[in-house]
């Protein structure tokens, strides 16, 4: 069966976006169907968020982000970048481009979130935190796909290490803020009203003096692409470590609420990482 995965991904590259996207509304659905673990984590996460209006929406959008992403990973880079049809905020990029600071990207799990990374790096380097995936089947798509374009630093001292270089020497690092870290990798804050074990990495780079910037790519109706969108903090990072992350967690939420329907609220953003204490 595993060897059938990758030609499956592959095939799934050449579809057109649009039909990708039916297919993915369809398979999340089913997804939800099948699975009582996903169906209440999704409803209880966006009822905690007060914004269950979203819930139908979330549903066919989190299959459409499954399916299009074998699309993201294996077509060629000039390809993916054209699915980018409308950009806001690309002014941010340019002004610490002459600044001449690093950036830190900080993408939620919110619409399309690979394709952020990929778009820019078609024009500086840029190096992202990178977690193997569980599935053996999935790293050579994912590295030979994503990693192609993009320098991947793993979650690791040694990742860490590369993410300060590049933001050192001007480039740019991207990372998924609301990933679930390790244990000893984060700080328990509030992330919609409840406790979420955070990730402090994100503030300590912004000790760097790095621009940070917030973005996420909105998929739009029918496959017809995606905008990107880049904002600015609403204020500087101010406070120790913990108040900085805090902080950190309700810019993303003030985002999240922006476009709620493509966020991933069947992810376990509450979840207690092995050998951590519960908040």
């Amino acid at each position: 069966m595993s060897a059938l995965l990758p030609a499956l991904f592959r095939f799934l590259s050449r579809l057109p976006l649009p039909v990708l996207h039916n297919f993915g509304a369809i398979t999340g659905w089913v997804a939800w169907l099948l699975s009582p673990t996903y169906r209440r984590n999704l409803a209880f996460h966006i009822a905690q968020a007060e914004m269950s209006e979203a819930k139908f929406a979330a549903i066919a959008e989190a299959g459409k982000s499954l399916l299009e992403l074998p699309k993201i990973w294996l077509r060629p880079q000039e390809e993916v970048i054209a699915r980018v049809v409308n950009i806001s905020g690309w002014e941010l990029v340019e002004e610490a481009w002459r600044a001449g600071k690093g950036i830190l990207f900080l993408t939620p799990h919110l619409g399309c979130f690979e394709i952020t990374a990929q778009y820019y790096a078609a024009r500086k380097p840029m190096t992202v935190l990178y977690r193997r995936p569980k599935q053996d089947w999935l790293v050579p798509l994912i590295e030979g796909g994503r990693g192609a374009n993009l320098k991947l630093a793993p979650a690791d001292l040694s990742g860490v290490r590369r993410l300060l270089k590049a933001l050192k020497t001007g480039e740019a690092v991207g990372m998924l803020p609301d990933q679930v870290p390790g244990n000893g990798e984060g700080a328990w804050v509030p992330f919609f009203g409840r406790p979420a074990y955070t990730m402090t990495l994100a503030a300590r780079l912004a000790d760097t003096g790095a621009t940070v910037l917030l973005a996420y790519a909105e998929r739009l109706h029918y496959g017809a692409g995606y905008h990107l969108k880049l904002f600015a903090l609403a204020a500087p990072l101010e406070g120790d470590l913990l108040q900085r992350a805090a902080q950190l967690n309700r810019e993303l939420e003030t985002l999240i609420r922006s476009c709620p329907q493509q966020y991933l609220w069947g992810y376990n953003r509450y979840k207690v990482p092995a050998g951590a204490e519960r908040p």
